[in-house]
């Protein structure tokens, strides 16, 4: 047993020092742009780096731990053994040497590391290989030969530790445990942790600086992790011509102007804009009273006191999607959450990206985990500078599934934001909230629904930190946007993508604005903010593709979402809900003549952009 459990361990140190070393190299290998940064930036690539390091090791591991499991119950004779295992780690000396080899050669072309982006360049190697020079092609295959004949060296004596024991059944027994034990071990190092999140390459990410995000990320992972997910196809949602979806989809594209809009509604040209992304708080739970007792008194004040905004929907159903779509305009699409494939998040356009063009310092705050699908990779990629979320935070507070509760990083985003207010910088910051979430557990008793209870927790403390931002100077140059990532399943009879369901709020809010207790009847999407807020501060936004100025009156409006292969489309004359998969209407109401259409054209533009990115 004690040898079984030598061979594990040793295939995973050695896989994990193999694995690390790819750091140093990376940087070695691009010391120029390497040399940019400081001593202690470089070994932070190699230590924030180590967690898919250790969960691609624990990869590698996965077979031999396997192949010891068996042979506790089946006699294999030692020789056969030894040699699958010699064959196994032959195989993945060579993988994993290509992988990392073709990784440093691309890197230089693409500025990021590997992934299913180079499968459909093996469909063609010929015209493929016509790009390439000998000056690419030598150094690669030379570290290709010399890394993979190195981790062969490494990893074929750990063959030879295999001894074949005749074991009484009690020994098997205590044999069998002892490796599932260790088998729990690597499966939790492949998970990458207990977080909430599972291994992903955004849990590498630390740096604005890209270069050091990409440098920690493990290319095997990356290139496996991608490969592994449902490729997108050119085939797919292809309704139309391109000229004729262009034709279709025209009525709903984004804006190319700031000239269009017809409200102008702060008081300076630059004021501070803080954003606040309400985790889940759709209209049937900001809207509800329970006994006479509204569940968000607080956003129920705010909402009548600045602008409100009636007819907004959300674009899907998850935070993921919800957070692209609010922070760079850019619609769900039906099925591919687009911020699981950074390379392609990264080109986003982006508020964050407009406003530090224009000189505004960006952050974001989470009290949970922002590594979650992908989310750190998203916003560094896409403008956002400083990012804090639970890693960066120690409060004296318990914390839930998810993280810090909102009692807790309302009150300290909101001192953030007045430190900033001080800086004499404008800035666009971010906070996303956290516990009206499932499971629904928060340190508060005020209705005894768990939704409606986490519901009112989140307006309480998000209504007191912007009461502190009020009483400060601070408000006077301040505007605040609060907006749903998305909508709760509340009743629980609200299936998802149904429209009361997507119906979320958003409140525009601050001393910065001129106009008051105004309600804007115009349909929107989450989608819509960026060309909004853009528009409002006289700031180009013709990037944005499906993000539309609610206050231009020469376009028409509407509002699209979308979940699991179904979309929806309003406006003021009806809606549409229609499921892709059998090509059925769900539900319609009012003038739909050419909403399948719109809503098609729609889809399959999101679908070509993302493919071309």
């Amino acid at each position: 047993m004690l040898r079984k459990l030598l061979i594990i361990i040793a295939t995973y140190i050695t896989s994990l020092i193999a694995m690390a070393l790819q750091k140093p190299l990376f940087l070695a290998w691009y010391a120029e742009r390497a040399a940019e940064s400081s001593a202690a930036e470089l070994l932070a690539v190699s230590w924030h780096g180590l967690l898919l390091d250790s969960t691609t090791a624990a990869y590698i591991t996965a077979i031999p731990w396997l192949m010891m499991l068996i042979t506790v119950w089946i006699g294999i004779p030692e020789r056969i053994v030894q040699r699958s295992l010699k064959i196994y780690f032959g195989i993945m000396a060579f993988l994993s040497s290509l992988i990392v080899a073709v990784d440093l050669g691309l890197f230089r072309h693409w500025d990021f590391r590997l992934d299913s982006t180079i499968i459909p360049y093996l469909r063609t190697p010929k015209e493929a290989a016509a790009s390439v020079t000998w000056g690419d092609l030598w150094p690669t295959m030379l570290l290709f030969v010399v890394y993979g004949a190195l981790l062969y060296i490494v990893w074929r004596p750990i063959a030879k530790l295999y001894r074949t024991h005749k074991e009484s059944l009690i020994k098997r027994m205590q044999s069998t445990l002892v490796m599932l034990f260790a088998g729990g071990l690597v499966f939790l190092a492949i998970r990458g942790g207990l977080d909430t999140a599972p291994a992903n390459v955004s849990k590498v990410y630390f740096s604005e600086n890209m270069f050091l995000n990409q440098a920690a990320t493990n290319p095997i992972f990356s290139f496996l992790s991608s490969a592994a997910r449902s490729e997108l196809k050119d085939s797919d949602y292809r309704y139309y011509s391109d000229e004729e979806c262009a034709e279709i989809f025209s009525q709903d594209a984004g804006n190319t102007s700031i000239t269009g809009s017809s409200t102008s509604l702060f008081k300076h040209k630059r004021p501070n804009v803080v954003l606040v992304m309400l985790e889940s708080l759709g209209r049937t739970v900001v809207d509800e009273v329970v006994d006479g007792r509204a569940v968000a008194p607080n956003l129920q004040r705010i909402k009548s006191e600045g602008i409100w905004f009636e007819n907004m929907l959300a674009n899907s159903y998850r935070t993921d999607r919800g957070t692209v779509a609010v922070m760079s305009g850019y619609p769900a699409h039906p099925v591919v959450s687009v911020m699981k494939y950074p390379q392609k998040a990264h080109t986003l356009p982006a508020i964050a990206r407009s406003l530090r063009n224009e000189g505004y310092a960006t952050s974001f705050m989470y009290g949970g985990d922002a590594n979650f699908t992908n989310t750190i990779s998203y916003l560094y990629g896409t403008g956002v500078e400083r990012i804090t979320d639970k890693a960066q935070m120690s409060f004296d507070a318990p914390t839930n599934k998810w993280g810090y509760a909102d009692d807790v990083v309302c009150p300290y985003f909101a001192d953030e934001v007045l430190a900033l207010s001080e800086q004499g910088k404008p800035f666009f910051a971010t906070l996303l909230t956290l516990s009206s979430h499932e499971p629904f557990d928060v340190p508060y008793s005020a209705f005894e629904d768990k939704i409606l209870n986490s519901v009112a927790y989140t307006d309480e403390a998000v209504g007191a930190m912007i009461d502190k931002w009020r009483q400060s100077p601070a408000w006077d140059n301040m505007v605040v946007i609060l907006i749903a990532d998305h909508g709760m399943p509340y009743p629980a009879s609200l299936t998802t993508g149904a429209l009361e369901r997507q119906r979320i709020p958003m409140i525009w809010t601050g001393g910065a604005l001129n106009q008051s207790a105004m309600q804007v009847d115009t349909y929107a999407s989450q989608a819509d903010l960026a060309a909004t807020l853009l528009a409002q501060l006289g700031i180009d936004h013709s990037d944005f593709l499906f993000s539309r100025d609610i206050f231009d009156t020469s376009q028409s409006h509407s509002a699209f979402w979308t979940w699991n292969n179904a979309f929806g489309l309003i406006n003021a004359d009806g809606h549409l809900i229609y499921n892709l998969t059998g090509n059925n209407v769900i539900d319609e109401s009012g003038t739909t003549t050419d909403f399948e259409r719109r809503g098609k054209a729609i889809v399959q533009t999101i679908h070509q952009d993302i493919l071309k990115r």
